[in-house]
């Protein structure tokens, strides 16, 4: 059975989608900006919007009664590869333990002018 996952504590989706939704067990998070989920304005750096996205990722597995434990898959879009190694650092820090399978591209521009969007899969 599908089912709509959303909390106040990520940003509302801007579009025509949900944060996240659910499926069989499986957790489907949509693309998470590093807005901030009361004023919708960007983190400054690549170290915090890194921090702001993985952070609201974490609010929409809380609301699922997921962690970031239950993560299976990541993918990161970065508007400048030349970024790699500092969101890498921070990254690592929400993944001590097994990482998650993970995709990173570059591409040309994201929304809000982000120079990171990170979407995830998660299940138990």
């Amino acid at each position: 059975m599908k089912k709509i996952i959303a909390t106040p504590l990520a940003p509302k989706a801007v579009g025509p989608y949900s944060q996240a939704v659910e499926l069989n067990g499986t957790l489907y998070i949509s693309g998470q900006l590093p807005a901030d989920p009361e004023t919708g304005a960007l983190a400054e750096g690549i170290e915090a919007q890194t921090r702001r996205s993985l952070d609201n990722i974490g609010a929409i597995l809380a609301e699922a009664g997921l962690t970031f434990s239950d993560v299976v898959k990541t993918t990161v879009l970065l508007d400048d590869i030349a970024n790699f190694g500092a969101m890498n650092a921070v990254y690592a820090e929400y993944f001590p333990g097994d990482k998650p399978a993970r995709a990173c591209y570059q591409v040309a521009a994201l929304p809000k002018g982000a120079m990171v969007e990170i979407e995830a899969v998660a299940g138990k």
